[in-house]
Parts: C-alpha cells; structure tokens; sequence
C-alpha cells in the first residue's frame, strides 16, 4: 500500500485513541449547591425610655395690645411728637399730640369763676339759714320762711356741687388736649399732621404694645392628645403647667429663634377644618438689643412653632419605614432570624413611629427596606451607630 495514504488512516487512529485515553482517565465532578447567603440588614437596639412628645404648627406674629388713638376733646393740632409716625417708638407716659388748649383754658377759667360764685351763695345761704333757726326757736318767724331759708341753703349746695363738677369736666377737657402714649409700643399707622382740625371720636393713628407678642397656632383636634390641655380652658393656663413653644424663622438671611410660652385656647373649635386655636405668648422683659434672638418676633412675621407635649414613658422610637402591616416590625432573633412583632404604636409623625408596647430592652429591630420577607430568614445583622433617630 502506499505510504502516501496510509498515514491520515495512522493520524486518524491515533487521535482517536488519545481522545479515548483522555475520557476514560478523566476524574468526574460531583454536583455540589452553593451555601446561601445571609442578607445583611441595619438594625437599631430597642431602648424604651420618656420620651416628650411634641406638635408642630405655623402662625404669623400679632400684638398683645393693639390700639386706635382717638382724641378726647377737638380741636386744631399744635404740635406732634417726632416719634408719632409709622414704625416709631415710645415709651408709656410720653407725649404724642397736642391739642390747642386755648378755648380749654377759657372753659377752666369760665367754670372756676362759676365755683366761687357758688361757693359765696353757699356761704351766705348757710348764714342766712342759721339765722333763720335761732328765729324760729325764738318763735319771731313763720314757719314757711324757715322751710324757705332751708330750700335756699339746699339749692345753694347743689349749685356748687355742680359748678365743682363742671371745673372738674373743664379740667379734664383741658389735660385730654394734650395725649400721651398708653404703654410702651410702635405706631403702626398714622392719619393726622400739624394744623389739621381733628373731631372727638376720630381714629388719629394706631398703636400696639411691644411687652409681648403672641401667635395664634391651628392645631388639630388629634394632636391635642399629645399636649394635655383641657377642653373648656377658662382664661389664661397656669404659667407653671404651660407648654413651652418654640418659633423660629428665617429672615433676611439669617435663623432666628424664640421661647415662649402656650398662655390660652380659644373658645371654640374651627367646624370645616376641626382645627383649634391656641396662642403662644413671646415676652418682651429683659431683652438686650445687643442679641437679635432676645428680641421679641417682630409683627407680622410668619413662623414656625414647635409645642412641647406630654411626657411619654417607656417608648422605643423606630424609622417610620420600620412599620409594616401598620403595627408590625421585624425583630432580629438571638439566630439571626427574622421574626414579625405586633406591636402598639402610641404615635406615628413626621419620620419616627413612637412604638409604647411590644418590645423589650436590648432587642434588635430591623430598619433596612426589605421587599421579600419570609419569617424566620437568616440575617447578617448590622448595629445602626445613630441608633436613636432625632424626634
């Protein structure tokens, strides 16, 4: 045969015998199943302490004591403080306007003029009755002249009983041309200016006190669990029980911050929007103007309050994502296995839910946003370090 065909028939063979060596010396693999891996999760430690509740509204700044000055007396304007106008400042006692005072002084004149008059009368009807009594002891006159001297010496006292109060009306009059600031405050607002004719009863300008400010705060009727005020508050709340409120806003630019206190409840629930009204109380006493945050809010202002509540006891807070089924968690057992908890939650707000009963101390609670659970998984859990989120 010829060589020239018979080698691809060798390398042929060849291979196929190596292919079949290599098969059957080749070491088979047994299938083996991966072990599972445990997800890991965050996880904060369950700590019930007291924790104080705390409700959150908005209102704008209003005066305690807000005015209209409105003259007394009329008469034509002579002279206004430099400080009566919008935005200026006063302290109580100080004089704001004055009047022109020249008919008043007449009038006073006119009624101490009056008032000696009847004071003479006066003199000479009581002279005159006590010598009209030792007559008619005496029997020397009649008796109807007597009863006369006696109505003479009672119409004589009247007349000067009613010409001193006329002096005094007079001089009253004459004090209201001059008019002086109630309290210490700002003028808001301003409508008269020298030589202009002003009427009695006519609003000139208005005032308002800077001794305090206050917020009128709606708050709803489910919120007011959390603050322990009675329903048919009357008056005022004890200074020493009253919630303390916190306002702050942002102005300009820049935070500011007041304290204040929860000082009344207004009479009667809003029927649309169940809201009630309450009003915090932000005292002007002892504030430097050398810090803007001692200062009262200015009027006006819009703010942001937050109300210290009650205080609750024994209360674990958790990430509001913690809640599943609306009052279950998943609590991370002594295996590392995940477990559902029902548990009773006192309050849900704002980001935390305030859970009262169902965990105890030391317990794990899953806050890591699981799709799928299974109850009793495996974990790998991981301590949250901010265990405790802010309220």
């Amino acid at each position: 045969m010829n060589l020239k065909h018979i080698a691809p028939v060798v390398v042929i063979v060849a291979a196929l015998l190596g292919a079949a060596a290599i098969v059957a010396t080749t070491e088979r693999l047994q299938p083996t199943q991966p072990a599972p891996v445990a997800p890991t999760v965050r996880v904060l430690t369950a700590d019930p302490k007291a924790v104080r509740m705390v409700v959150h509204a908005q209102g704008t700044v209003t005066p305690r004591t807000e005015t209209a000055m409105v003259p007394e007396v009329s008469g034509t304007v002579v002279w206004i403080s430099p400080n009566l106008v919008p935005g200026g400042y006063f302290e109580a006692g100080e004089p704001l306007l004055r009047i022109d005072d020249r008919d008043y002084l007449a009038t006073v004149a006119r009624a101490r003029a009056s008032v000696s008059r009847a004071e003479a009368e006066h003199e000479y009807s009581d002279f005159e009755l006590r010598r009209l009594e030792e007559l008619d002891t005496r029997q020397l006159i009649s008796r109807s002249d007597f009863e006369a001297g006696m109505r003479a010496a009672r119409v004589a006292e009247a007349d000067l009983q009613d010409a001193m109060v006329a002096l005094e009306q007079a001089e009253r009059d004459l004090e209201r041309t001059e008019i002086l600031a109630p309290y210490k405050g700002l003028v808001r607002n301003e409508q008269t200016d020298v030589g202009q004719f002003v009427s009695r009863g006519a609003t000139i300008a208005n005032l308002y006190a800077v001794d305090y400010v206050e917020v009128r705060l709606p708050i709803a009727d489910q919120q007011l669990a959390y603050l322990d005020l009675p329903l048919t508050q009357r008056g005022e709340l004890d200074d020493a029980t009253a919630p303390t409120v916190t306002l702050s806003a942002n102005f300009a630019g820049q935070d500011y911050r007041w304290t204040g206190k929860l000082v009344r409840t207004e009479a009667e629930i809003d029927p649309r929007s169940r809201m009630i009204q309450v009003v915090a109380r932000i005292s002007a006493e002892g504030v430097s103007l050398d810090n803007p945050n001692a200062l009262p809010p200015p009027v006006g202002l819009f703010v942001h309050a937050e109300i210290e509540g009650r205080l609750a006891e024994d209360i674990v807070v958790v990430p509001r994502a913690a809640i599943r089924n609306t009052n279950e968690v998943l609590v991370v057992d002594e295996e590392n296995r995940l477990r559902f908890r029902t548990v009773e939650l006192l309050r849900v707000y704002g980001d935390n839910a305030f859970i009262s009963s169902g965990l105890s101390k030391g317990e794990l609670v899953c806050i890591s946003p699981l799709q799928i659970v299974i109850d009793g998984m495996r974990v790998e859990p991981l301590l949250q370090l901010d265990e405790m989120p802010g309220r």
